[in-house]
């Protein structure tokens, strides 16, 4: 059985900074529907305060087994996603690190200072994932810095640890047979879908494809004043059936990858 007062947490702190998951629930809901979340995503950096093997702990506990593994040459990440071991009804978990070593050695160094304002002790929590940005104030400068060479990065910067995003199961839902309807559901009241590599990605054939809305930008302040920067997104997902009759439970690298571009300020047209 998982922990259902940390994924609470979890869903209150995600919608605090992305006031269009709330939206969309609701709109989905007054059309009949029950909404299930399929995954969470988290980001972070793959420094040994921090990575994975961390972050992943409270889940571990709950519950949760390590699944798929993930490489993003380009953006110079990796990830893993989990699954709860008795409970197929869990969300799965998908956990993402920037691989300090392949980027630049600025970038490497900046992101250690910035760990190491933080007390050790805070590390040591179970509900690090619950804490948003654990270090300083940003600068402005700081992100922008980083925004040249890893949107991750930058985005990890201001975010801190949180869930970068929830996903619909599409699958679920009683009034939408398939995630292009709910993609025209969603533009039709105003939301923006990310199109990088294509509104839909993946495919039938992939056994998953998934969508989602570009992230909300949000106020934050910076040492400079008050600048405005994406937040989380929400994803939408639909899984296909296996030749064992089962519903693929992993991940597609490309199209997630492409998911990831749903912060990207670029998009917003900013």
């Amino acid at each position: 059985m998982y922990s259902e007062l940390f994924f609470k947490q979890l869903w209150e702190q995600y919608t605090a900074k992305t006031p269009s998951a709330d939206k969309v629930k609701s709109l989905l809901e007054s059309e009949g529907n029950t909404i299930f979340n399929d995954h969470i995503a988290i980001r972070t950096f793959n420094d040994p305060r921090v990575n994975i093997e961390v972050l992943s702990r409270p889940f571990i506990a709950m519950g949760y087994e390590a699944k798929g593994e993930y490489y993003f040459k380009a953006k110079k990440l990796y990830a893993k996603h989990f699954e709860h071991k008795d409970n197929p009804n869990a969300p799965k978990i998908f956990i993402s690190e920037l691989l300090l070593e392949k980027v630049s050695l600025a970038l490497h160094s900046s992101v250690q200072k910035i760990l190491d304002q933080v007390s050790p002790e805070i590390f040591e929590a179970q509900d690090l994932i619950l804490k948003g940005r654990i270090w300083e104030k940003p600068l402005y400068s700081v992100y922008q810095k980083f925004l040249e060479e890893s949107e991750y990065a930058a985005w990890m910067y201001v975010n801190g640890f949180c869930s970068n995003h929830f996903t619909i199961n599409v699958n679920k839902l009683d009034s939408f047979d398939s995630l292009s309807e709910v993609n025209n559901f969603l533009k039709s009241n105003g939301f923006k879908m990310n199109t990088s590599g294509g509104e839909i990605k993946g495919s039938p054939a992939q056994l998953l494809e998934q969508s989602s809305i570009l992230a909300d930008v949000i106020e934050v302040e910076f040492e400079e004043g008050t600048k405005q920067i994406t937040s989380c997104y929400y994803e939408f997902a639909f899984r296909h059936k296996n030749i064992d009759g089962n519903l693929f439970t992993g991940f597609i690298a490309g199209s997630a990858d492409k998911i990831f571009e749903s912060t990207d300020m670029v998009l917003q047209g900013r």
